[in-house]
């Protein structure tokens, strides 16, 4: 088996580095060479272009922004019609579905799907969907080969822009918590160093230990709240403040951009 990508930028090269540990051949092409080249050193995977990315791979990688994808489906229709051997394309566009991709092309196998920026470090979440092309077998190697990523999770393709909005977009939000509550440390005296260190490990704990004990988010808040406490007095600040509508005012804005992108 071999896996192209067709962009090498964060994300890119972030899913490649994880699919690189399946032991797979891994083939890179991208217009910036010496970002390619670098890649290609660090993962021993061969630097191509797109065309022969497209000419040889199982399974294609398609790492370019919605506004890009509809010049890059033009140049590669050629050499995919030209194979006579099966194919499937994975796209990261947001907001552009399966049937759009495949449609451009005069139909493809096609998996949609939206990781975001913690694979980097294997600890990401990627949701993902196919079109009726993609067999069951299908969605198993892919889970194989990219499962070094992180959490991969099939969602229904009429969900995944909401799921877009909390796992792709979420990271940006949490970094700015994260980054609030490490400046409010400061405010109170602690080094910068140290408070960025106590806030990114609290939230890392905090995920973690939602993820494991079993209990509701609320479940939790209400055992960290001790009456008459610190923590219930910063809890009803935050309450007051509505820091549930602020999120959600941001997550509606987020979701009618990815609707957004895809029409484009």
């Amino acid at each position: 088996m071999k896996i192209g990508f067709i962009g090498c930028g964060n994300m890119g090269g972030a899913l490649a580095s994880a699919a690189a540990k399946s032991g797979r051949e891994i083939l890179l092409a991208d217009n910036d060479f010496e970002k390619r080249d670098s890649l290609c050193e660090r993962l021993s995977a061969k630097a191509s272009d797109n065309a022969e990315v497209c000419c040889e791979c199982d399974y294609i990688f398609l790492g370019v922004k919605p506004q890009v994808l509809p010049a890059l489906l033009e140049e590669i229709k050629p050499y995919l019609s030209a194979r006579g051997e099966r194919y499937i394309l994975i796209s990261m566009a947001a907001g552009v579905s399966c049937a759009q991709i495949s449609d451009a092309l005069g139909g493809s196998p096609v998996i949609r799907i939206m990781p975001n920026t913690p694979v980097a470090v294997g600890k990401g979440m990627i949701v993902y969907c196919g079109n009726e092309q993609i067999t069951d077998a299908d969605k198993a190697d892919f889970r194989a080969f990219m499962s070094a990523a992180g959490v991969l999770d099939e969602i229904s393709e009429e969900l995944i822009d909401a799921a877009t909005v909390v796992s792709g977009c979420g990271p940006a939000f949490v970094y700015m918590f994260i980054k609030a509550l490490a400046d409010s440390g400061v405010q109170c005296g602690l080094s910068e160093e140290k408070a960025m260190l106590l806030a990114a490990q609290t939230v890392l704990g905090s995920a973690e230990n939602l993820m494991k004990s079993g209990r509701t988010a609320q479940e939790l808040i209400t055992a960290v709240c001790s009456p008459g406490g610190s923590t219930i007095e910063g809890v009803r600040s935050l309450e007051s403040d509505n820091l549930s509508g602020i999120v959600s005012a941001a997550a509606e804005k987020s979701f009618k951009r990815t609707k957004e992108l895809g029409k484009k």
